[in-house]
């Protein structure tokens, strides 16, 4: 079995990722693939050799779009906001442009928060980052956003679970998804709908119609 090479985060993305403005929120400055970058040719196999999970932080997802245009627009001004599942920091970067104060952006991947990093540091905006699985966690966040994270049952399951005590406790918690196959049918308040211009190299059409929602509990 050949042995998987560990990739240096930061090398990978400035060599795999160009600056580019989301349609929806151009704003917004982000290194993500393209269709001029290796990143975009990919394939799962031929990341997982190098070590490499698959990079959902190198696209601007149409439900992170959607949350970020909704906080540009209406303005968060909360002491401290969480991003789950950050991505690119799209989201992370939105909430501390409108006007939030402490703005968290958590992710698992590695190269996830080595993207943050970058992104943050292209839009002049300060955000902590953590790696840690923040699932469980009791902090008392004024703000949860949730962008397109309900594409797999498990991970719905569990993070609606525990955003549900979270608001539950006082926590807002918003969301935009673009009808994911888990997201929940009940229980949330539907605040605006976009359409996110897309490609069919990820999604099934070309635009997607985004909705931004808050959990009630």
């Amino acid at each position: 079995m050949r042995a998987i090479e560990m990739t240096d985060p930061q090398e990978f993305i400035r060599l795999n990722t160009a600056p580019q403005l989301p349609p929806l929120v151009p704003e917004i400055r982000l290194y993500l693939a393209s269709e001029i970058v290796p990143l975009w040719h990919k394939t799962e196999e031929e990341l997982a050799q190098e070590g490499v999970a698959p990079p959902y932080w190198a696209f601007a997802w149409a439900g992170g779009q959607a949350l970020a245009r909704y906080l540009l627009d209406h303005g968060l001004k909360l002491p401290s906001v969480l991003d789950f599942g950050s991505g690119s920091g799209l989201v992370a970067i939105a909430a501390a442009k409108a006007g939030a104060g402490h703005v968290l952006a958590a992710d698992i991947d590695p190269f996830a928060a080595a993207a943050i990093v970058f992104n943050a540091a292209e839009n002049g905006v300060s955000i902590e980052v953590t790696q840690d699985d923040v699932i469980g966690r009791e902090d008392s966040w004024d703000a949860i956003l949730i962008g397109d994270m309900c594409y797999e049952r498990p991970l719905a399951e569990r993070l609606l679970t525990w955003l549900t005590v979270r608001a539950k406790a006082g926590a807002l918690v918003l969301m935009g998804d673009p009808g994911r196959t888990y997201f929940p049918k009940t229980g949330v308040e539907k605040l605006a709908t976009y359409n996110v211009l897309t490609t069919r190299e990820l999604e099934d059409r070309e635009m997607r119609e985004t909705s931004v929602y808050r959990l009630t509990p």
